[in-house]
């Protein structure tokens, strides 16, 4: 039985728990020995197991019951440093745990650690000079994604049940879309985001990442306020939107192949796919994103450091930046007349709530609950070295890495939409892909039982050949 307690889901392993089936010292013990015995995967930045032992010692109560948690190491933690790996916070130790932490904590789980990502949330690839490459568990020479890559890799690992990364563009669904699990992002603002070393407030969010949508919605129970419905949802008569304008253009092959299967199987359920494109997108999407992003990281990053006493100036943090993409962003952004304060107001004023109103118009227009599209354009790549991975082939063309993986996924960031991203296939060279649901605003509850019927009509995903 312990050679395969990694695999628990997190909804069965909490029952286990709580019926005394399984002992948490036994289940966090093998947990510990499949995170040392697959280290080169480099998850995480922070795990110490002694101090996951010695919490396991007071017994936890609650709705989790004990259940082995991870976080992005950006979400504060007062037993843990909280580096957004990056060098500048190496030491980093914030007095009091986040709020969305503190939840997870109270309802009973055990936390295993803090996991890598993109420098500061920056970033795709996994790659860091200082923190060490992140590697995809389907394929260890390949990008996990980002920037919650060691979040998503640490969950399709079998390491942690499920974990809290988090999303500003696509953060939590790129990188479940190419490790093979799910991530979940919630409507902006369902989650207290006090205590996360930001990009942007008007579009960060944590979400979490599991191998279910049952065990995301078991997570999101806990850190909404206002809990999640446990309704079902069939999948015959449901009217699901295909924009194919925009997010179907330059598929990979094999997402193209990878979608089209999982559009035939939805429908032989009888979801009625409702084939319609969203007017406009890319105008609007553009007037209201990074202008939104790049007016807002610098502020934020300086009020991050100035509530947490920290010794450091946005400027000296910046100067220590291991990756130099990143650094040449946050550089930019230091002359704050970058993105000028009228064009900023405007995004906020006019830009996005127009493309939240396009949007709303598109899912009320059509009678649909939900719009599909690939989460990605295309698979996880192949690990390259530092500046070399600024760009990716696809369909036999070099192109932007950042841009093309957050194609999808960036618009209904920007609008603060709930989305979830559930694997849809693999392709011939056996790496996960990806299928995004996008939902109204404040329809998580309902998007989140949508998935649970999408996911139950997919040919699940082989475990990673670890």
């Amino acid at each position: 039985m312990a050679e395969d307690l990694h695999w628990l889901s997190a909804v069965e392993a909490v029952r286990r728990l709580r019926d005394g089936e399984l002992k948490l010292a036994e289940y966090v013990e093998a947990l510990i020995e499949r995170t040392e015995r697959l280290a080169r995967l480099n998850s995480y930045i922070s795990h110490e197991p002694d101090l996951i032992r010695q919490s396991v010692k007071n017994a936890p109560t609650g709705p989790l019951h004990g259940l082995p948690f991870a976080l992005k190491d950006i979400i504060d933690t007062a037993d843990l440093p909280t580096t957004a790996s990056t060098p500048a916070l190496r030491g980093s130790r914030p007095r009091r745990n986040a709020p969305i932490a503190q939840s997870l904590l109270d309802a009973g789980g055990t936390l295993m650690g803090k996991q890598a990502l993109g420098e500061l949330s920056f970033g795709m690839t996994g790659n860091n000079p200082v923190f060490g490459t992140v590697r995809n568990p389907y394929r260890e020479d390949h990008i996990p994604g980002g920037s919650s890559g060691g979040t998503a890799v640490g969950v399709a690992a079998g390491l942690v049940p499920a974990a809290l990364g988090a999303d500003t563009g696509g953060s939590c669904r790129i990188p479940a879309a190419l490790c093979g699990c799910v991530g979940f992002r919630p409507t902006h603002g369902r989650y207290d985001g006090r205590g996360v070393v930001p990009i942007s407030s008007t579009r960060d969010t944590t979400g979490p990442l599991a191998r279910s949508v049952a065990d995301v919605r078991l997570i999101d129970a806990v850190c909404a306020p206002s809990g999640t419905s446990a309704a079902t949802t069939d999948l015959d008569g449901l009217r699901l939107g295909v924009p194919r304008g925009f997010f179907f253009d330059d598929l990979d092959p094999d997402v193209a192949a990878a979608t089209e299967s999982a559009l035939s199987a939805l429908a032989a359920r009888g979801a009625v796919l409702v084939e319609q494109d969203i007017p406009d997108l890319v105008r609007l999407n553009e007037a209201a994103s990074f202008s939104v992003v790049l007016y807002e990281v610098g502020r934020e990053l300086s009020a991050y450091l100035y509530q947490h006493a920290s010794p450091l100036t946005l400027r000296e943090l910046v100067s220590q930046v291991a990756i130099p993409q990143v650094r040449a962003t946050l550089e930019s952004i230091l002359d704050e007349d970058q993105i000028p304060g009228a064009d900023y107001r405007a995004a906020l004023a006019v830009h996005r709530p127009a493309l939240r109103a396009a949007f709303a118009a598109y899912f009320a227009g059509n009678d649909i609950s939900a719009f599909v599209v690939p989460t990605t354009p295309l698979p996880a790549r192949p690990h390259r070295p530092a500046g070399e991975d600024v760009t990716v082939d696809l369909n036999g063309a070099a192109v932007d890495t950042f841009r093309t993986y957050i194609r999808n996924t960036d618009a209904s960031s920007t609008a603060g939409l709930p989305c979830l991203s559930i694997p849809s296939g693999l392709s011939r060279d056996g790496l996960p892909i990806g299928l995004e649901l996008v939902g109204p605003d404040s329809s998580d509850a309902r998007l989140l039982a949508i998935g649970e019927a999408v996911e139950s009509a997919l040919p699940p995903l082989p475990h990673p050949p670890l």
